[in-house]
């Protein structure tokens, strides 16, 4: 399945989330009903324990969700992660945060926040969140420990998997809504831990009811680990799948379930309940459930599906050797050759292509890499952070200088244009930042290869997510007036301020952007017509007729039987602030026509230059659609 195919999946997996849900709470309130009319023989008792069933359950399930509210980093700090600050010196952790910004920058998504479980020596992994803006990937001190660097890679690009299909929505509602079904099994336990009233006689009619809780709540149990074995087990095989397209080799991801199988810690977690309740979410099997209940596929199973000539007999092997010799993922990366890696290329950053350079693409291929990085996007990836240099890098990841590097990024190479924007800098956040933004621009930000900005931007964004939200929303309306200080926005300003502003929207709110799409092409007949005019406007500013074309060209495509003429507006790019929210409710089959036909418009001269691939990403990026740097593959 492709990325849309993989998106129409998780919608249809939502609905039978759903389904699955309201059977659980019959089966749990009749068998309620049941114990209610057997002990009391009052069909008015049962009327009310109906009602209050399905009370404890609904607020259960409310407050779970409410709790959930802050994505990610919520779920993993619950789950006991430890942060990992962008600028760690620690081997293991920058090894980590390498693998996740350059898996990030390849597959077009922004860089989500890492946390490392330090108590837990399983080998383990999962991502959380609403969003990709608001992603969260969580990994063991165990999958530090004894995963080389492929093998970390493999892991990575399987929760990456996760956060492009839309599993991570589906997984953060599957833990409130399962929270509500387990509430009276809860309840009943409190009552026989800490009540007292059941040592005398008035206190019986008490533990009578906690135990039928319990009893009823086992139903619960039962129903949450079916439908979360129903949910999860098809799902990790398609992330299996996609980790591999996305690295191009299966021996990182097959070596990490190898090591699951022969270390006695395995996958599992010491906390048995956090183990439970997001068992789902996991790169391995975090609690030792088997059969109907199991949350993943057998182990030997996955991992012939990577290798078809595994014997189960090698994970013998390899656990009698690994008993006395237990493996290091650093020493590893040592003997084979990958430390390097992370410790910085040596002779200087690899070429770039010339500013100037443009791209041969299609449609189809351009659709097909939604979400789908291939092994030359990794290897382009680490070549544009290497590009950037240490000193960029390392800007990009201090919580003091993101801002003013985002400011100078945006500064006017025309001195008087870029005075005035100083005048709305300093207005708004001070002097202190204008001053620092204008130095970043003269030591570091001149000259930058126009592949290199949005990357560098990539980086800084993670670190720019953690500020307050009143700084926030100050350096919002700061970024907005510096676009419009001259009056007219180029195609770089508004993608970078474009993104920006998702970025942080989605990070400060990001359960309000957990929405799977339902409008139809039909619907927004006008929103496509805007965007591909300013797409081909943008990319033929000065031979209207050829941007005519190029339009018709992705109107064919997306409306074929329509006849919408083409009328750019005349405030350009800004236009586009009006069609992101009915675009990007479209449902997933319509998003890909949608991609299809901006790849027609911008590419009806068979190429792609600097700004229009700057113009498609950030396109992409805005209705979710992960696109990795078309550019930087000529």
């Amino acid at each position: 399945m492709n990325f849309f195919e993989h998106q129409a999946a998780a919608r249809r997996g939502s609905g039978r989330l759903v389904l699955l849900f309201v059977l659980a709470v019959a089966g749990i309130v009749l068998a309620v009903d049941l114990a209610t009319l057997l002990f009391t023989g009052s069909w008015g008792a049962t009327a009310a324990a109906t009602v209050g069933t399905l009370l404890v359950i609904a607020l259960g399930s409310l407050y779970r969700i409410a709790s959930l509210r802050g994505g990610g980093a919520v779920v993993a700090a619950q789950m006991g992660g430890t942060f990992v600050p962008e600028d760690t010196r620690d081997p293991s952790l920058r090894r980590l945060r390498n693998v996740v910004e350059e898996i990030a920058i390849a597959s077009g998504v922004p860089v989500p926040r890492l946390f490392v479980m330090e108590q837990e020596a399983g080998i383990n992994a999962f991502a959380a969140g609403y969003s990709p803006s608001d992603a969260a990937i969580a990994v063991t001190r165990g999958a530090l420990d004894r995963l080389n660097r492929d093998e970390l890679q493999g892991v990575i690009a399987h929760e990456f998997a996760h956060v492009l299909n839309g599993d991570m929505r589906l997984n953060i509602r599957l833990i409130g809504l399962l929270f509500g079904i387990l509430m009276l099994s809860l309840i009943g336990q409190r009552i026989l831990i800490y009540g007292r009233l059941g040592r005398s006689r008035e206190g019986t009619p008490v533990l009578v009811a906690a135990l039928v809780a319990m009893a009823v709540g086992a139903i619960g149990v039962f129903f949450g680990r079916m439908i979360k074995a129903g949910v999860s087990r098809q799902r990790e095989l398609l992330a299996d799948a996609s980790a591999v397209q996305f690295t191009r080799q299966t021996r990182g991801l097959a070596g990490a379930l190898k090591k699951i199988g022969g270390l006695d810690a395995g996958s599992k977690l010491q906390d048995k309940a956090d183990a439970e309740e997001v068992s789902h979410m996991l790169f391995g099997p975090g609690a030792a459930l088997s059969g109907l209940f199991a949350t993943h596929p057998p182990l030997v199973e996955r991992i012939r599906r990577l290798e078809p000539t595994f014997d189960a007999r090698q994970l013998q092997q390899l656990e009698a050797r690994w008993r006395t010799t237990p493996p290091d993922g650093l020493a590893e990366d040592v003997a084979l050759g990958f430390a390097a890696r992370d410790a910085g290329a040596a002779g200087g950053p690899p070429p770039l292509p010339p500013a100037d350079a443009q791209v041969l693409v299609t449609p189809p291929m351009v659709a097909r890499q939604v979400a789908a990085p291939a092994e030359d996007d990794y290897r382009r990836a680490h070549d544009l952070v290497e590009g950037l240099g240490e000193e960029l890098r390392a800007l990009a990841r201090q919580r003091d200088a993101v801002m003013p590097l985002l400011v100078g990024l945006l500064l006017d190479p025309d001195v008087a244009v870029a005075s005035r924007q100083r005048s709305e800098v300093v207005a708004r956040c001070g002097e202190p930042m204008a001053q620092q933004a204008f130095e970043l621009r003269r030591l570091h930000l001149e000259g930058l290869h126009p592949a290199l900005r949005l990357p560098l931007a990539s980086l800084a964004f993670p670190v720019l997510r953690q500020r307050p939200r009143p700084e926030l929303e100050t350096f919002l309306d700061t970024i907005d007036a510096m676009v419009h200080t001259d009056g007219r926005v180029s195609v770089f300003e508004y993608c970078l301020s474009c993104l920006v502003q998702v970025q942080v929207r989605e990070a400060l709110d990001p359960s309000r952007h957990a929405r799977f799409g339902r409008n139809k092409a039909t619907g927004v007949r006008q929103e496509f017509a805007t965007l591909l005019a300013v797409l081909a406007q943008a990319g033929h500013p000065d031979a209207p007729m050829q941007a005519q074309r190029a339009y018709l060209a992705g109107l064919q495509r997306v409306l074929p039987r329509d006849h919408l003429p083409y009328a750019p507006p005349a405030e350009g790019v800004q236009a586009l602030d009006a069609v992101w929210a009915p675009l990007d409710a479209l449902v997933p089959a319509a998003k890909e026509m949608l991609v299809e036909a901006l790849v027609d418009a911008v590419s009806s001269d068979q190429r792609v230059s600097v700004p229009e691939a700057e113009l498609l990403r950030t396109v992409c990026a805005v209705l979710h659609c992960p696109l990795p740097a078309l550019l930087e593959r000529s």
